[in-house]
């Protein structure tokens, strides 16, 4: 089943995926692997998601077909992309149903705002 949310890109990861040591810079734990470097995808195609796809924690390593649909200033790349759940959103509430490292939100738009996607599993 596809489902409609809302995307942004992960501030928190920024730093970290661009020295291309996850934790050296804000030394943050991920809820799902901690600080194992292990637990990022190849390609850094990751997300952290809202409670909603949280669930209790089961969707660690869950994948989910992510394409932009809409947003401001048509930003939307044609292309959709696989990222892997590695974290729960660290905001309460989340600002998005799913949080991407940049190198995922950069596949998918082309400009740095909130945009709507559609996802699956």
């Amino acid at each position: 089943m596809i489902k409609v949310g809302e995307t942004k890109r992960k501030a928190s990861y920024e730093d970290k995926r661009n020295v291309g040591n996850i934790f050296e810079l804000n030394n943050e734990a991920t809820r799902c692997g901690g600080y194992s470097e292990d637990q990022f995808p190849p390609g850094a195609l990751f997300a952290a998601v809202s409670d909603g796809l949280w669930d209790n924690g089961a969707s660690c390593g869950r994948k989910y077909r992510v394409r932009c649909i809409s947003g401001p200033k048509r930003p939307c790349k044609v292309r959709s992309i696989v990222v892997q759940v590695v974290d729960l959103c660290s905001h309460d509430p989340c600002p998005a149903t799913l949080q991407l490292s940049n190198k995922a939100f950069d596949a998918i738009s082309k400009i740095d705002a909130k945009v709507n996607v559609e996802y699956a599993q």
